[in-house]
């Protein structure tokens, strides 16, 4: 039994062992170029929360066991991945008529980074060679000059010595410098944050530029740091229909519920799949055949029954229009009560959605009303109301 199906049927057995550990579990433990324990290993990665990645990488610092810079390498290209870049594994060790990179990584609008992972920064790096990596590529064709850098991952954060050799070479406006620990905070923002301006704004902080001017890390802060201010936007009509209220009252502002993890682990199981984060709301399966954007709101009491307010944005329309399979969750309440739509019949009724227009984000306001075991799904007034009843999960 390899080490995916392991983890899909008995997860427990995996969930508490060192990284090491998981990799005597795939093929034959070893970790080589094209060997089943390579694959095994790799697609395990693709289906284990950010939170493991990151503790794996971790372990393979500071174990330092037999090939743990093989099992960093691919743990590297993993969080590339689940940043929104488009990756190929690169070779464990060098060959003839072989490039050696550890990665290339391709953003969404075309820029390609060369990635190489170290373990430490203890030694010289030989920034000829990894230079080198980079120019192969380009000669063949697969990258260019133009749109093309260098990304150095390495284990620690203090790097002032690489960082006074890269400064002092002639590849300095070529090469960025990332240690891991800040890898995984870029990969833990792009999880925590909905939008796809944001991924769009770490992918480009990867990438060299003359920071004279700092708008692009700037923009990144203020994104992130907004998003977490907010007002849910699941619950934006209680906020604009209480504001009265709570001027009089002088009570804090609710609490944010947040339980889409409770969700997916059940949306999974109807599913039959395995559903990564990508975003705040967004889950796709490894394979990219299924999306879902999974949503939250808590339940409010009114006259007509128990209400219950989701924002769907038209970011996210366009998203889930690029998969075969594609379904809104609508957590209501908590993760006993989902709503698990295909977004074929989702997509139908946003027309008679009332719908919110900004300077930065444009989206639907999704309202539905529980009586006793009923979910309906409440349209504009000359729009006929929609029994969601047969979806709930």
């Amino acid at each position: 039994m390899s080490i995916v199906d392991i983890w899909q049927s008995t997860p427990e057995q995996l969930r508490e062992k060192h990284v090491q550990q998981v990799i005597a579990f795939a093929g034959d433990g070893k970790l080589k170029d094209g060997n089943i324990t390579s694959d095994e290993f790799r697609a395990f990665l693709e289906l284990i929360p950010s939170s493991y990645l990151s503790r794996y990488a971790s372990e393979c610092l500071e174990s330092h066991f037999d090939n743990s810079g093989l099992a960093l390498q691919d743990i590297v290209n993993q969080s590339g991945r689940r940043l929104g870049f488009q990756v190929s594994d690169g070779r464990y060790r060098g060959a003839q008529n072989h490039i050696g990179y550890d990665g290339l990584w391709i953003s969404p609008d075309g820029d390609q980074i060369v990635v190489e992972a170290k373990t430490t920064d203890a030694y010289r790096i030989d920034l000829e060679k990894i230079a080198d990596y980079r120019r192969a590529p380009i000669k063949k064709g697969d990258i260019t000059e133009e749109r093309s850098s260098i990304l150095i991952v390495v284990g620690r954060e203090d790097t002032g010595d690489l960082e006074a050799q890269i400064r002092g070479s002639r590849h300095a406006w070529d090469i960025r410098l990332l240690s891991i620990d800040s890898l995984f905070g870029l990969v833990s923002i792009r999880e925590e944050v909905e939008g796809p301006s944001v991924a769009r704004k770490i992918c480009d902080i990867l990438i060299p530029r003359e920071y004279t001017r700092v708008d692009g890390i700037i923009d990144l802060v203020f994104a992130t740091t907004s998003d977490a201010r907010e007002i849910p936007e699941e619950d934006i009509s209680e906020a604009v229909t209480s504001h009265a209220a709570t001027a009089r009252d002088q009570k804090p502002k609710f609490t944010p519920v947040s339980f889409h993890d409770e969700c997916i682990i059940r949306i999974q199981e109807k599913l039959n799949a395995s559903l990564i984060r990508r975003s705040k709301a967004t889950f796709i399966s490894p394979n990219k055949n299924v999306a879902v954007i999974c949503t939250v709101s808590r339940e409010h009491s009114t006259s007509m029954g128990i209400r219950y307010w989701f924002a769907f944005h038209t970011h996210q329309r366009e998203y889930l229009n690029t998969f075969p399979n594609a379904y809104v969750a609508l957590g209501c309440g908590s993760a006993a009560s989902i709503l698990l739509i295909p977004f074929k019949d989702f997509q139908i009724w946003l027309e008679g959605m009332n719908m919110t227009h900004t300077e930065d984000r444009e989206y639907w306001h999704v309202q539905i009303i529980r009586k006793g075991r009923k979910f309906i799904l409440l349209q504009k007034a000359n729009v006929k109301r929609v029994d969601l009843t047969d979806y709930c999960i």
